[in-house]
């Protein structure tokens, strides 16, 4: 049975609208810095949502005509979008033990994992700063939108240690030579850099700007098949992960096309296209 309300969370917002949630840090007063509570809300809804989307569950609504989900934004209250790990948490990560970190980094992985693999097309919104494991998040996002004053930095090593558990998702989206130089440096890049290395996606002049130009990215994304969004990160993932000969690679893409053609989404999409009709999915 599908949760109809989302988990109740107390740092953390979240906003349903049809198919589209915002999910909204919420610790203005701390710039949203991330402490075990959060970081255990950010990890049930993203959980949630992504149970509740079009790519897991293969249909547009539910039996009772509520939309399954096909966007999230991701943004945060306040002058900051994430200052990174809370102070406290920093803190208690020096006195602990190495089995007490282990756990701490799992939740971590969990959190960037979670947001890495989530089947909606993700929007980052984000302003001010977004600092070490702020920076993990936007790295996780799909498409990020950034106001002109942001600072984006893995400034791990400023405090004597490596941005380890978002490295791979930073990896992937800066490549190896960007990450290594961020990661060593330390420093934070202002958005002129971010767009040029490939953090961020789009810079607008002021927060008052964001929401527009999210809700046209939103517009763009729902002329897309949503299965098609979800499935576009099971393929890229196998591209990351593959192991095999060309021959093999190639035969798998002939295979995933095949049966996406196929597929229920993939058969309305080619026949609207022939009819000269909308698909079924921009009849929302």
């Amino acid at each position: 049975m599908i949760m109809d309300t989302p988990p109740p969370t107390e740092l953390v917002t979240i906003e349903i609208q049809g198919s589209g949630c915002h999910i909204i840090l919420d610790r203005e007063d701390k710039f949203n810095a991330l402490n075990v509570q959060m970081i255990t809300e950010l990890c049930t809804l993203f959980e949630w949502t992504a149970e509740r989307s079009v790519g897991i569950q293969g249909e547009l609504a539910d039996s009772n005509g509520v939309s399954f989900l096909r966007t999230l934004v991701l943004s945060g209250a306040g002058r900051h979008f994430c200052a990174g790990a809370d102070i406290n948490m920093m803190r208690d990560a020096g006195a602990n033990s190495p089995e007490e970190n282990r756990v701490d980094s799992e939740r971590l992985d969990r959190l960037f994992n979670g947001l890495w693999s989530h089947p909606c097309f993700t929007i980052g919104a984000i302003q001010g700063v977004a600092l070490g494991g702020g920076a993990g998040l936007v790295a996780c996002l799909d498409h990020v939108i950034a106001t002109s004053n942001v600072k984006i930095a893995l400034s791990e090593g400023k405090l004597g240690i490596l941005p380890a558990v978002i490295g791979p998702y930073v990896y992937r989206r800066l490549g190896s030579a960007c990450f290594r130089r961020l990661a060593m440096q330390a420093s934070r890049i202002d958005a002129t850099e971010a767009l040029r290395t490939g953090f961020i996606e789009a810079v607008v002049d002021t927060p008052d700007d964001l929401s527009p130009e999210v809700d046209v990215l939103i517009e763009e994304v729902l002329g897309t098949g949503p299965q098609a969004v979800t499935l576009a990160k099971e393929l890229t993932l196998e591209f990351d992960r593959w192991t095999g000969s060309d021959e093999e690679l190639r035969e798998f893409t002939l295979d995933f096309t095949s049966r996406m053609r196929g597929s229920k989404e993939g058969q309305e999409g080619l026949s609207s296209f022939l009819d000269k009709r909308p698909a079924n999915w921009k009849n929302e």
